[in-house]
């Protein structure tokens, strides 16, 4: 897209985000909440089937997950709401209605903060967000559909942003913030393959200063954050192109196609829906006090803004802070900031790389997890004071450093066993160097070096290594060398 678009045009985004609260049980019925690996129709209650007769009984937890979600959401909490039905009649929703908070809330206005890869704050006001059972799920082949109702009556939170996004970018720094924020305080598993979070993108755009916004299209059932990018980007683009060729932009309702790169229509949104809400009378109001309120959220972990500070004012740059934030143990998180808040300088410096760039970036590789991780702070500082002193090397260190967070033995012992330590005794070192330098193997390297290829060096101090076992401080031989030249 060329500077003059993004000069004249501005694209608006608000968000629709679904959340899979993580109970053990459905929202109004008994069956299994859990449905991920399970057979069709195989995780039902005649509560879900919609069966005459049949009651609905609110589960407590839902709510308890819901006031823990509004915490996160920096909002505040309805002491009273109520649930309605939204009338629609689809094979998936075998009662006719859905349940839902049209008019009472138990999420009410909040916020979420976060930032751009650049440091550029992103504030995105939350109008409301409010409790739900999802529907069940269609599968459409030629001819025929099939209807699985293991998702019908799982609890959800609807969380709506206000229209406060302005590119690609912010999108996705929202939604990723969004997901953490679920899944730190516990709200929900934030499975995205398994449709745990999915997002429902609006994206308006108009010519940039105008007072009104554009016609909105909604790109539905997003399950990605690079999905969410790409989807605004497109739409973006899709629109100004109309825009541009003097036609309309059509408020609809569009799917997005992720090997394709592009959205597709998929219904007029033109008028409003009549969905004949109407309060739930089988589902009494609920009633929150402010204790019991306060009692939910008392344990709330650290959230996302609070681990990003503690490793910002450590010194930590985006690109490492982001992949700390997505380390997806609590605990190994804690650990983490304490570190980050109890040390300083050199060993803060290291441990931190090591932890958040070597044993993480295998962990998101999936080469390695940090279950039955051994994390002592003593062992970790220890073994960064043998690195700073040059008793092991860089490699070695990190080799010790595996092996200690496995067996959770002293960094020391291990590199005796691993023959990891590092000789710094001139004397031996220098006697090393005299025998490599008198070697005529060397006379090359020392002639590239007379000549100003100082590179070369680096042959010298490669062959010392090699005599001494990768026992010799390369730093010290290199040293010695200079000297002795």
């Amino acid at each position: 897209m060329s500077s003059d678009t993004l000069d004249t045009y501005e694209m608006t985004i608000g968000i629709e985000c679904h959340v899979q609260l993580a109970t053990a049980t459905k929202l109004f019925s008994p069956a299994d909440n859990d449905a991920r690996e399970a057979e069709p129709n195989s995780k039902v209650h005649p509560i879900d089937y919609g069966l005459p007769g049949m009651l609905p009984v609110l589960n407590r937890h839902a709510v308890d997950l819901a006031i823990r979600a509004g915490k996160a959401l920096n909002a505040e909490i309805a002491r009273v709401s109520r649930f309605d039905r939204k009338h629609y009649f689809y094979p998936d929703l075998p009662s006719g209605y859905q349940i839902t908070q049209m008019y009472q809330p138990t999420i009410l206005a909040g916020y979420v903060d976060t930032v751009l890869e650049d440091g550029t704050p992103v504030h995105v006001r939350i109008h409301h967000a409010h409790i739900e059972s999802d529907a069940g799920k269609l599968t459409h082949y030629s001819g025929y559909s099939l209807v699985d109702l293991n998702r019908a009556g799982t609890p959800l939170i609807e969380i709506v942003s206000e229209p406060d996004m302005h590119s690609p970018a912010e999108a996705r720094a929202y939604v990723t913030e969004l997901h953490r924020l679920m899944t730190y305080s516990g709200v929900s598993h934030g499975d995205l393959y398994h449709g745990n979070m999915r997002f429902d993108v609006n994206i308006s755009v108009a010519p940039k200063g105008a007072k009104e916004l554009g016609k909105r299209a909604e790109v539905k059932n997003l399950n990605s954050f690079r999905s969410v990018e790409r989807a605004a980007q497109y739409e973006f683009e899709r629109q100004v192109a109309l825009l541009k060729k003097g036609e309309r932009v059509v408020q609809e309702t569009r799917g997005w196609n992720d090997d394709k790169g592009i959205t597709t229509s998929q219904r007029s949104k033109e008028d409003a829906q009549d969905y004949r809400y109407m309060p739930d009378p089988d589902i009494p109001p609920i009633i929150v006090s402010d204790e019991e309120i306060e009692q939910i959220q008392a344990d709330m972990p650290m959230l996302p803004h609070e681990l990003r500070h503690i490793l910002s004012e450590a010194g930590l740059d985006h690109a490492m802070i982001e992949t700390a934030l997505g380390i997806c143990d609590a605990s190994v998180r804690s650990f983490i900031a304490e570190l980050a808040t109890n040390l300083s300088g050199e060993q803060r410096r290291r441990i931190l790389n090591w932890l958040i760039i070597d044993v993480q970036g295998r962990v998101s590789a999936g080469m390695d997890t940090w279950n039955n991780k051994h994390l002592q702070q003593k062992h970790l500082v220890d073994l960064a004071q043998m690195a700073i002193d040059d008793t092991v090397s860089s490699n070695g260190a990190v080799s010790i450093l595996f092996e200690m967070l496995a067996s959770g033995d002293a960094p020391l012992m291990i590199a005796e066993q691993k023959n990891l330590l590092q000789v710094s005794d001139e004397s031996a070192i220098a006697e090393i160097v005299d025998d490599v330098l008198a070697d005529p193997a060397s006379k090359q390297s020392l002639d590239d070096i007379k000549a100003g290829k100082d590179k070369a060096i680096g042959y010298l101090v490669g062959q010392v290594m090699k005599r001494s076992q990768g026992k010799a401080n390369p730093a010290l031989a290199q040293k010695l060398i200079r000297q002795k030249l």
